[in-house]
């Protein structure tokens, strides 16, 4: 069992920048592949960012590319979002995840969920 919980959400203003943090309980989290979604009003939740846990390679969805990294610290069992340059578009919960197995980009290839984090960019 894997419980998550996002911290480092808030309001700010375009062009601004914020860095997300997601705690899990749990002795194995360096053997979990954790992600990054992120759902606004009226719309599906949508992949953000992942962080294998084999290798640490990173995939980022095209929308955030090259203004958010995603990193995680295995010693603190914590897993960041920096995210940089942030747009109104960017509006929404995030959530972190974490999957063994499956498609990385997919929300059902995870297994745990925290509970979100508001990120509300002002234009």
């Amino acid at each position: 069992q894997v419980q998550l919980v996002e911290s480092g959400g808030g309001l700010v203003q375009a062009g601004d920048s914020l860095r997300l943090s997601c705690v899990a309980s749990g002795r194995t989290f360096s053997r979990y592949t954790m992600g990054w979604f992120r759902q606004a009003p009226g719309k599906e939740r949508e992949f953000v960012a992942v962080i294998t846990w084999s290798s640490g390679r990173t995939y980022y969805a095209d929308s955030v590319k090259g203004r958010f990294t995603i990193s995680r610290d295995n010693t603190k069992n914590t897993v960041y979002l920096q995210m940089n340059s942030l747009k109104p578009e960017d509006t929404a919960v995030y959530y972190c995840a974490a999957s063994r197995f499956g498609t990385y980009y997919l929300t059902e290839s995870y297994d745990y969920w925290g509970q979100g984090t508001q990120v509300t960019v002002s234009s």
